[in-house]
């Protein structure tokens, strides 16, 4: 057993799954600097005191996890996750404690960062990456509603299990989040001036896009529109971006490009004499 010290700077919007209902990909950085995947992890499922924040350092028993041949690939010791929350990195300062943990190896060549990830001997799957120009937020419609099968076979499960438990709290079902009916992108540029579009699986993304939606009177277009506000006029025009990228396990060795955006880090915008200081 290894307790692990991380930094959360990522958790994806929850995906299903069949064996433990719902799950979120989390990743951060260690002391050292380097990346850690941490899967699979039921967040909505931890107890309160466990559900930590981004930017906020845990420490958790974890390992390994073998069944996954990416080396920053790690799972907690058992799924009934049990961490222990620290400090939380603030803003002060133009970010600067924040800057200095995530720029430590910044990539600006998507092309290089690519061969890493197919190269057996360097297989990144993590990544920072600087894009040279973003052109453009984009969304595309998608299947508004998850997998039925996957569903049918969550609450099926649940319900079996809740046969046996005798506590009123326990025999609630857990509800599954919602499924996001659109797939949010970035249209960008590295240094190797090729135009990509790339998918991004941030939950804050998709808490955004509820709560415009909500404060829209449901109008879809109004939510869209509110979420590109934030992504593109503010991140992009305002402020430093860069893209926390990961590799998907089914697609890392198969995709011509394997990368996902998983997380967006936007500190103020300063200039080089400033940067200098930290």
């Amino acid at each position: 057993m290894s307790k692990i010290k991380v930094l959360i700077v990522v958790k994806t919007y929850p995906t299903l799954s069949g064996e433990y209902d719902e799950l979120v990909c989390t990743a951060g950085f260690c002391e050292d600097g380097s990346w850690i995947r941490l899967y699979p992890i039921p967040y909505r499922k931890l107890k309160s005191d466990n559900q930590y924040e981004k930017w906020q350092w845990i420490e958790i028993d974890a390992v390994r996890n073998k069944k996954d041949f990416r080396k920053e690939s790690f799972r907690p010791i058992s799924i009934n996750v049990d961490l222990q929350l620290g400090d939380k990195i603030g803003t002060a300062n133009d970010w600067s404690q924040r800057r200095e943990i995530a720029l430590r190896n910044v990539k600006y060549d998507l092309d290089s960062l690519i061969s890493e990830a197919k190269d057996p001997t360097v297989g990144t799957s993590l990544a920072v990456l600087k894009p040279k120009q973003v052109i453009d937020f984009i969304w595309e419609e998608e299947e508004r509603e998850w997998n039925q099968q996957t569903l049918n076979k969550i609450y099926a499960r649940q319900t079996q299990g809740n046969l046996f438990e005798e506590q009123e709290e326990t025999r609630k079902l857990f509800k599954v989040v919602k499924k996001l009916p659109y797939k949010f992108s970035y249209v960008f540029t590295t240094e190797d001036c090729k135009e990509r579009k790339l998918m991004i699986e941030d939950w804050e993304l998709g808490m955004l896009y509820w709560n415009c939606l909500e404060k829209s009177n449901g109008n879809e277009f109004v939510a869209c529109q509110k979420v590109k506000e934030k992504y593109f006029d503010y991140m992009v025009n305002k402020r430093d971006l860069y893209f926390f990228l990961g590799t998907t396990k089914k697609f890392h060795n198969v995709a011509p490009n394997p990368f996902i955006i998983i997380g967006t880090f936007y500190p103020p915008r300063i200039d080089e004499n400033q940067l200098s200081l930290f």
